[in-house]
């Protein structure tokens, strides 16, 4: 099916996405002073807009400016001034698309070296084996923070229409918050927010039905949902297609369907899973497994770098393609695929033993062509992981004591 990866899709709010390539999010940590949206982002967005994808979703967005999942992590509160915001909707849409915001809370992902709140659902902290000291130890939310941060959600999504995204992205992924909430292994709790899957959904559906409320009817509203969480008695694929029956009655546009946490790192193609193994597409399968009974319309995303690849997504039943680091090396990859042409060059692969440490390198190496392509330079998707991680490292240290003196102003309440 060759033209439908450049036919356009309605979704239910009404909104036309003018082709069914996607910029995935990923995390920029990119942040200007304020933890704001600053000349960066705006030249990174600026120019994946003119490269022909018909949606961007931006990285995740942070709902709660005391739980940041890296130093220099974009805030949109009540207290953030939109105007930087208003500017960074213009320069996503400017080659025509539509943008999205992603919308989070890292919950207890969140370094232990960081100021603020290390929250989950229960006190149970992130195995990373000899890499668990790198995050914070969680205490268990209450009832009154959970309903709080529920509310935080539904302000930054009502901000961010106002600000002139055509819509958010629920993050619901990856093992950060609402994803800690839907895991058994993570939530422990015995109340009604624990326990059977409808109480631990509870939160993730209180969040949906917030935000859908809190915008227009035409204003775009979807959650990003692991697959499965690639962890032996985790959140599994039975669980994801009864979370999506649950969303389907809720005004949700779009489940944009993706795997594991940093305790499993599936999204970047490291999980123990064999069925996520393959090259490109790692969880195609396990999509396939979804699309015959998904009520609404599913975006996949993971490892895609061919229009070949592409096209097979598309051909199984998935509505979007979604793609995150192959645009972080060849930012114009969906018009390339409609003119005929291909990527002429792929990241450097991490083949390290230690998946924690591969992972934060991989993670390291995307950030060093995103920071490249946003100041107008080429990609260099050669650079040693090495290399990426350790000038990732220092530009994390730099940001954090911006960070920590930003939160100690006295100018947020805890």
């Amino acid at each position: 099916m060759t033209s439908e990866l450049f036919s356009p899709l309605s979704l239910r709010s009404g909104q036309v996405l003018r082709n069914r390539t996607a910029k995935a999010a990923m995390e920029e940590n990119m942040a200007a002073d304020g933890q704001l949206p600053g000349r960066q982002l705006l030249g990174l967005y600026r120019r994946w807009a003119e490269g022909g994808a018909g949606l961007l979703i931006t990285g995740n967005v942070m709902v709660h400016a005391e739980a940041l999942t890296g130093p220099a992590g974009v805030v949109l509160d009540e207290a953030a001034p939109l105007e930087p915001f208003v500017e960074w909707a213009k320069a996503g849409k400017a080659g025509g698309g539509a943008i999205w915001m992603q919308i989070n809370h890292p919950g207890r992902q969140i370094g232990s070296d960081m100021p603020g709140v290390v929250w989950g659902p229960s006190a149970v902290g992130v195995d990373l084996g000899r890499h668990s000291s790198r995050f914070g130890r969680p205490v268990a939310m209450t009832a009154g923070q959970i309903e709080e941060t529920v509310t935080r959600y539904a302000v930054t999504a009502r901000r961010a229409e106002q600000a002139g995204f055509d819509g958010v992205e629920v993050h619901a992924a990856h093992g950060y918050l609402l994803s800690q909430f839907l895991s058994p292994l993570v939530n422990k709790r015995t109340d009604q927010w624990g326990g059977s899957l409808e109480n631990r959904a509870r939160m993730l559906l209180d969040v949906v039905r917030a935000v859908r409320a809190a915008v227009s009817p035409s204003s775009a509203v979807a959650v990003k949902l692991n697959s499965a969480d690639f962890q032996r008695g985790g959140f599994d694929a039975d669980d994801a297609r009864q979370v999506i029956e649950m969303l389907a009655p809720l005004g949700v546009d779009l489940v944009e369907l993706s795997g594991g946490s940093y305790e499993s790192p599936a999204m970047s193609g490291r999980a123990a899973d064999a069925r996520t193994q393959a090259r490109e597409a790692y969880f195609l399968d396990l999509a396939k497994d979804l699309v015959g009974t998904s009520p609404l319309p599913l975006m996949l995303t993971g490892g895609i770098t061919r229009r070949e690849t592409a096209e097979r997504v598309l051909d199984s039943g998935v509505a979007i393609v979604g793609m995150g680091t192959a645009l972080a090396v060849t930012p114009d990859l969906p018009e390339r695929w409609r003119t005929g042409r291909e990527a002429d060059r792929q990241l450097r692969p991490v083949t390290w033993s230690d998946k924690a440490l591969a992972a934060a390198a991989s993670m390291a190496q995307v950030r060093h062509q995103m920071r490249r392509i946003a100041r107008g330079s080429r990609p260099t998707p050669g650079t040693h992981p090495a290399v990426a991680l350790l000038a990732e490292r220092r530009k994390q240290r730099r940001a954090l004591r911006r960070y920590r003196t930003w939160l100690s102003t006295g100018r947020r309440a805890a």
